[in-house]
């Protein structure tokens, strides 16, 4: 995959959820990154329930263990890379975690920011398109949040395994 390949969006998510992941979509990098940031920094406690269930840190080593060794421009050159999908050892990392792991890794970094993370620049002001789209994700219910943030996290990083198309894609029943 690269930066430049549109956003999947799962058919499965509400009309209103799709259109927050289209929005966060057309944000910049950076701009990704510090919304992920004031997501976790709003819902952090009520996201960490909702995911180490389903998830095993374990499967992300070098995501949550190796990165913290980084300095904070390595850091954030590596969160850049996984947000635009390129094709570097920590972002193929990454692309090869499941939702659930990946969402785990946003949270374990933002949970780190400003202690073992790089943090926000100091007087960091968020553009008003930041502020639309954390007000329409807090307007979403917390499902329908969580399945935000899987369906972002899960476009982000390298991968080249291909999503199989879905039938409204292909316009074809499977068949036995």
């Amino acid at each position: 995959m690269s930066s430049a390949q549109q956003t999947r969006v799962s058919p499965t998510l509400s009309e209103e959820t799709q259109k927050v992941v289209q929005a966060f979509a057309t944000l910049g990098t950076d701009e990704k990154l510090a919304l992920l940031y004031y997501v976790y920094e709003k819902m952090g406690d009520s996201i960490t329930p909702a995911a180490p269930s389903a998830a095993n840190p374990e499967m992300a080593p070098q995501l949550l263990g190796d990165f913290y060794n980084l300095s904070d421009d390595e850091q954030l050159a590596v969160m850049r890379q996984i947000v635009n999908r390129e094709d570097t050892e920590l972002s193929r990392a990454y692309g090869g975690l499941t939702a659930n792991n990946q969402l785990l890794v946003w949270y374990a970094w933002a949970v780190g920011m400003g202690d073992t993370v790089v943090d926000l620049p100091k007087g960091y002001q968020p553009i008003q398109a930041i502020n639309d789209v954390l007000s329409q994700i807090e307007g979403l219910d917390f499902e329908a949040q969580i399945s935000l943030l899987r369906e972002v996290a899960s476009n982000m990083g390298y991968s080249n395994v291909q999503p199989i198309p879905t039938q409204q894609e292909t316009g074809i029943t499977p068949s036995l």
